[in-house]
């Protein structure tokens, strides 16, 4: 990377959530936790291999976080950690743009 886009901004919040599944995985993550085949399920396009490399790298940029439950059959959950919620409002930037987008037809 050049050292212009090093020093860009959109460059450095695109490498956070630039991934082809990454917004859909924190638009389902914003408002509350959700376990790993829950989200599996809301992003049905996604293959299970793929959602679980994603997750780890959300989880090693700080933006989420994955806590194991030790119950019987033992389930994981994740979440957006404090620096995650702070991508909120970007991707409800992005849900009011696609929604506009998706009335005029315009999506697709």
């Amino acid at each position: 990377m050049s050292d212009d886009l090093k020093a860009c901004p959109v460059a450095a919040t695109l490498k956070v959530i630039g991934g082809k599944w990454t917004p859909l995985i924190l638009f389902n993550l914003k408002d509350q936790p959700i376990r790993f085949n829950a989200l599996r399920r809301a992003i049905p396009e996604i293959t299970q291999r793929m959602l679980t490399l994603e997750l780890r790298a959300l989880e090693a940029d700080g933006v989420v976080a994955r806590k194991v439950f030790e119950t019987v059959p033992p389930h994981v959950e994740y979440s957006l950690t404090p620096r995650g919620q702070t991508l909120a409002p970007i991707i409800e930037a992005m849900e009011v743009w696609g929604t506009d987008q998706l009335a005029r037809g315009a999506a697709g």
